[in-house]
């Protein structure tokens, strides 16, 4: 079968690499100049950084990938296990290690949070567990199940949907759980990793914390960016043709309504007999469908995505640090002050379209000599933001106060306005010198990477990192199922299911390939 892959990000490669093993002849086609997607790259004066993802968590999604291919992935990357996978500092000066081995870590929360924090983590971490086992073959390693086949879990296994908890959130779990509002606190961040507000996000997230500690954060040396031109590689060598600088601007369809090729920026045409779109599924549903007859089922597809509320996106400094910082961790969370108050201002203003005036802020420093001069570092620097709309005045910190929880989900910045990306990234070195960690006079250069840029350089609509959040009970039944209602026509990627990160987008190709199945 001939089947052209619409985008070389991470889902799309291994997709490609899976389906040209499978004997089917297989073209990619990436509108930038490299390959990997978000898993981004800069480089300058010495220093480089991953733009994207800076932690590699479920590597047997990897493992499992590069053996189904050809030579295991050990054999072309080196992979560290950190530990600490991050160090959280809380807005009163406490500090947490969160050690990989659980009971050191649970050590680490007696001595700095006292009381029954170790206790409550624990039983916390016990009903993730299960949860996790809940859900993971059900719904993240297969096809999307509709409400039908949630229906037959329901009657096969009812005791999985009361232990998921379809109608409590996140953070409603937390509570239930976690008495120190610390570690209800780092808790709620993990909603963020998939884009959501911990407040609408569903209780069955307790799955990412579990999956975190269970299988570990890992780093690969030289960078995450390697990891996205390994699978690149392992595609080429199976037979994939990967041809970058070459956008796709409309997928084409022949006389019985069934994909047939997609068409490119220059005027060219690519036949096919399936596609693979890596892409947004925004764009999928509203530009590349765009033109020709009309397409049945396409309509509720939109009208889904248009219900689902958008991920969150990211706004991120790169920056060249002169020396180095004592006890400075791989990861670091500077959590603000009064909880939850604090935090629920911060997630007001990335959904509300505003900027947050004291963030949550991520900082990522790999001591890995490849990526500074000696003595120096590289810092990644992360704010969770409002999405990038062009021409919208809203944007200038506190403005609309008063925003109820999870609302105004479609609120946007126009981050391309002159002055407000270099006045936010002030203001966010000054949140971090508030919190312990002055690195103003020690700065060399620093590049900015904002929604809009993200937005050009991903195709990711708006800059939301992964397509739609899982805000709302019914989220995961609004996000993109892998199988289209056009015929021959299958999503990989963030923006479809089983949703963002590493390890899901790779999930995803493998979905895909195994409903295409062998040429």
């Amino acid at each position: 079968m001939k089947i052209v892959v619409i985008g070389a990000g991470v889902g799309g490669l291994a997709a490609a690499a899976r389906l040209a093993t499978a004997g089917h002849r297989v073209t990619v086609c990436e509108a930038g100049p490299t390959v990997g997607g978000k898993l981004g790259w800069y480089e300058r004066d010495g220093f480089a950084f991953d733009t994207g993802p800076s932690l590699l968590t479920l590597p047997q999604v990897f493992e499992d990938l590069f053996a189904a291919t050809g030579a295991p992935l050990s054999d072309v990357l080196e992979l560290g296990r950190l530990d600490p996978i991050a160090r959280y500092r809380f807005g009163d000066g406490v500090v947490v290690d969160a050690f990989a081995d659980d009971d050191a870590f649970a050590a680490e929360l007696g001595r700095q949070l006292g009381g029954t924090a170790a206790a409550d983590w624990t039983a916390f971490a016990d009903r993730a567990r299960r949860v996790w086992a809940a859900t993971n073959e059900t719904f993240l390693e297969r096809a999307r199940p509709g409400p039908r086949g949630l229906a037959r879990l329901a009657a096969r296994r009812p005791g999985d949907i009361g232990l998921i908890a379809p109608g409590r959130t996140l953070r409603g779990l937390g509570a239930c759980y976690l008495r120190d509002p610390r570690l209800r606190l780092m808790l709620d961040r993990y909603a963020t990793y998939t884009g959501s507000d911990p407040r609408r996000a569903p209780a069955a997230l307790a799955a990412v914390p579990y999956a975190e500690r269970a299988f570990g954060g890992w780093y690969v040396t030289g960078g995450l960016r390697q990891l996205g031109l390994a699978i690149a590689d392992r595609a080429a060598e199976r037979g994939a043709r990967l041809l970058t600088s070459c956008p796709v601007t409309s997928i084409t369809r022949g006389r019985d309504g069934r994909v047939d090729g997609v068409r490119l920026a220059d005027g060219g045409r690519l036949a096919a007999d399936a596609v693979v779109a890596n892409v947004d599924a925004e764009a999928v549903y509203t530009t590349l469908l765009s033109a020709g007859r009309p397409l049945t089922g396409v309509g509720s597809a939109r009208r889904a995505l248009g219900r689902a509320v958008p991920s969150l996106s990211g706004f991120v400094l790169l920056l060249a640090v002169r020396g180095r910082t004592p006890d400075l961790a791989h990861h670091s969370v500077f959590f603000p002050g009064d909880y939850p108050a604090g935090y629920d201002a911060e997630l007001d203003a990335v959904f509300g379209g505003r900027l947050a005036t004291d963030p949550t802020v991520y900082v990522a420093a790999p001591p890995d000599p490849r990526l500074a001069p000696p003595g120096d570092e590289a810092w990644f620097v992360l704010v969770n933001a409002a999405r990038h709309a062009p021409g919208r005045a809203t944007g200038r910190p506190g403005a609309g106060r008063g925003t109820r929880a999870g609302a105004a989900p479609g609120r946007t910045v126009d981050w391309d306005r002159p002055g407000l990306a270099s006045a936010y990234a002030d203001r966010i070195l000054a949140v971090l010198a508030a919190r312990g960690l002055d690195v103003r006079d020690r700065i060399r250069w620093r590049e900015i990477i904002t929604p809009a840029d993200l937005e050009r350089r991903t195709g990711a609509v708006g800059g939301s990192i992964y397509g739609t959040s899982s805000n709302g009970s019914r989220s995961a039944f609004l996000r993109p199922a892998n199988v289209s209602p056009v015929p021959g026509l299958f999503l990989v990627g963030g923006s479809s299911h089983p949703g963002g990160g590493l390890p899901l987008v790779a999930m995803s190709a493998r979905i895909v390939a195994g409903l295409l199945g062998p040429a």
